[in-house]
């Protein structure tokens, strides 16, 4: 038997997790070919089939699955090799990030500055989508931290609790701010919220059903700063983030009002898978909380 390769570990676990070599590559950033390589040296270092070739995907043999129970010792002892032994100025990975917009426009700089602090040659990947794509992103491991709207609740995830946000109404600077003008405000103007699908999407619809009546025209959007910029205009009225359009209220571009009700805050959690560990996305976990919630202090 030839010397184990890690990086033949890592791709023989990646194809057994996502079904085939196409998704592991894509997840290991890697070709397909490579990947086939890798898998093609280790069963030849073993000597044995790891995998039958089947028209509906890869199987994994006897040997390969007695193998997978290694390779999973193998991928956590690394792991914490990496924890104790490895400085963290010497961790060399990528981690992918993926965010709400509504944490892109608040802290999310804030915690890739810190996260560079600590980890200066970790290569960070940032994907802003909505929470319902970071979400599967996540669970098809495509994604390593999710920083959406939760928690997730699938038992292979591990949650840890965001700051929320309060959620105001606004309409552009000069509309009567009285309860009756809101509510009349509801019924002619449209409203701007966001994207399709979404959690505040769904409450809101609910909400303005019963508080307002059916006939609410409900304009969702995929960009929260579109949001803003559509209510500025005057076309419609929303329900956003108090912090996010503070700055607009004292510059006379946009008010508050207040038609008796509002959607809930949003809640927020940074998610990630469990199995396989990994020290480093846990570590980043801890620290989007705490850059979150200084952030959330000062402003």
């Amino acid at each position: 038997m030839r010397a184990l390769n890690l990086d033949q570990i890592r791709a023989f676990l990646m194809v057994c997790r996502l079904g085939g070599v196409q998704k592991a590559a894509q997840n290991l950033h890697l070709t397909q070919p490579a990947v086939t390589t890798r898998i093609k040296k280790l069963e030849e270092g073993l000597g044995v089939a790891l995998f039958e070739r089947q028209a509906s995907g890869m199987k994994l043999t006897k040997r390969g699955e007695l193998l997978m129970q290694y390779a999973e010792q193998f991928e956590r002892l690394s792991d914490r090799v990496e924890k104790v032994v490895v400085a963290p100025e010497g961790i060399d990975r990528r981690l992918r990030v993926g965010a709400s917009e509504t944490i892109a426009q608040c802290w999310l700089p804030d915690f890739v500055s810190a996260l560079h602090a600590k980890y200066p040659r970790l290569e960070v990947d940032i994907n802003v989508d909505i929470s319902v794509n970071l979400r599967a992103g996540l669970l098809a491991r495509e994604i390593d931290l999710a920083m959406l709207l939760g928690p997730v609740s699938e038992y292979s995830v591990d949650n840890v609790v965001l700051p929320g946000f309060e959620l105001t109404w606004y309409s552009a600077y000069g509309i009567a701010q009285t309860q009756e003008g809101g509510n009349r405000l509801l019924r002619e103007k449209p409203v701007i919220t966001y994207a399709r699908n979404t959690r505040p999407w769904r409450e809101l619809k609910t909400l303005l059903f019963d508080q307002v009546g059916p006939d609410v025209s409900v304009f969702p959007s995929s960009s929260l700063s579109a949001c803003f910029r559509l209510v500025e205009a005057g076309l419609g009225v929303a329900a956003l983030p108090r912090v996010l359009g503070r700055s607009l209220v004292e510059e006379n571009r946009l008010q508050e009002f207040d038609p008796g009700w509002k959607p809930s805050d949003l809640s927020f959690t940074v998610s990630y898978l469990g199995d396989p560990h990994s020290h480093l996305v846990e570590a980043a976990a801890t620290l989007a909380r705490t850059v979150a919630e200084d952030w959330h202090l000062v402003n």
